[in-house]
């Protein structure tokens, strides 16, 4: 990568031409952490938020995420999904939580955006439900794990 492709020759911002590339499968799994008091972290792993359950919830807003990238990032094209999958590893003791989220689908275009705009909206999501008893959350690390398909192939963090 020698250039920036959301820039015409003009230096104008505009959406990439995507119509000459192959339809490919493209797979995409990025992840973040939320780092939070060990109470809240009991909390959530017990079920027993009074909001209800909070990585189901997560999980939800992380698919929903997927499926509005378009219309959050501006130069992002909207892109036919054929697999999202969102998972929670909850680590007691050090009092945080991983999401990672895979994105998959068949275009001409990958799915990297799609998949960190879905852990953070999950994050998001968690820092929401879990603010009334822990205000001091953290969210780190949200980074493209690794990505496979088109043109540059496959890459891993």
């Amino acid at each position: 990568m020698n250039e920036l492709t959301h820039f015409n020759a003009a230096g104008h911002a505009h959406m990439v031409d995507v119509g000459a590339k192959a339809e490919t499968a493209r797979i995409a799994v990025a992840s973040g952490h939320i780092r939070m008091q060990p109470t809240t972290l009991e909390l959530i792993a017990s079920g027993g938020h009074k909001k209800g359950d909070v990585l189901g919830i997560a999980r939800i807003a992380a698919i929903m995420a997927v499926k509005k990238t378009a219309d959050l990032i501006p130069l992002c094209h909207p892109i036919p999904l054929t697999r999202v999958t969102v998972d929670f590893a909850l680590d007691l003791a050090g009092s945080s939580m991983q999401c990672t989220v895979s994105a998959e689908t068949v275009g001409r275009t990958g799915v990297e955006m799609e998949a960190l705009t879905a852990v953070n909206v999950a994050l998001l999501t968690v820092y929401d439900m879990c603010k009334a008893v822990d205000r001091g959350m953290t969210i780190t690390d949200v980074r493209l794990l690794e990505k496979h398909g088109g043109k540059s192939g496959s890459w891993q963090a």
